[in-house]
């Protein structure tokens, strides 16, 4: 499958043949979706806790004589009727965290890969390089390329001179192939890489290290 690479100041391009993962019908599209959610709940830190009747202070005493007041009868302020009483099957602590095997999670990645090569929404940069740390010349660079939108930025190991330029910049985010993950690829709809990071993306898709 051909993308576009261009030069390290994105003046220049060309057309080079890569061997991306090639896909038929729907296969992947599933686990795609499998790995997304899963990846979405392993995020959540399930620490939400409200308190029940018999966790909330107070509420020893019965308000008010049972009879006799004219008012509803009430045993304990605690009642999930009152205001700062207990609440009545409220979230608590919970482990949000799905388990995906590693051929699945290597089918999702693939497959998104494809998907966004298909849609012709990964270009690749022979280098993240800039002479100074300023956000001016990466943003030079980026504009060349990708003029508007959010993009995402792929490489090796971003030098230092290009990680501190870039991180002013709003709409660019900065992932190392290493760690690049299907909702990574999915969520992004333009992604540049690096020549050394499609080397390195390209190595995980074939050895299945996902």
């Amino acid at each position: 499958m051909k993308l576009k690479v261009y030069s390290t100041d994105g003046k220049s391009s060309r057309e080079q043949d890569f061997g991306l993962p090639v896909f038929e019908g729907d296969k992947g599209v599933q686990a795609l979706k499998e790995v997304i959610v899963a990846i979405n709940a392993n995020a959540r830190l399930g620490t939400h806790s409200t308190k029940t009747r018999g966790e909330v202070s107070g509420g020893g005493k019965k308000p008010w004589r049972q009879k006799g007041t004219g008012r509803a009868r009430a045993g304990s302020i605690r009642s999930p009727l009152w205001v700062g009483g207990g609440v009545v099957f409220g979230p608590k602590p919970r482990d949000y965290s799905k388990k995906i095997n590693s051929q699945v999670k290597a089918l999702a990645f693939s497959r998104a890969l494809f998907d966004r090569a298909v849609a012709g929404e990964i270009d690749v940069i022979e280098a993240w390089s800039v002479a100074q740390p300023k956000t001016k010349l990466f943003n030079e660079v980026i504009g060349r390329i990708a003029p508007e939108g959010k993009i995402l930025l792929v490489d090796e190991a971003f030098e230092k001179n290009a990680a501190l330029a870039a991180r002013n910049v709003e709409r660019v985010s900065l992932q190392e192939a290493a760690k690049l993950n299907a909702k990574d690829l999915a969520q992004y709809k333009r992604i540049i890489v690096s020549t050394k990071g499609l080397e390195k993306i390209l190595a995980r898709v074939n050895g299945g290290k996902n």
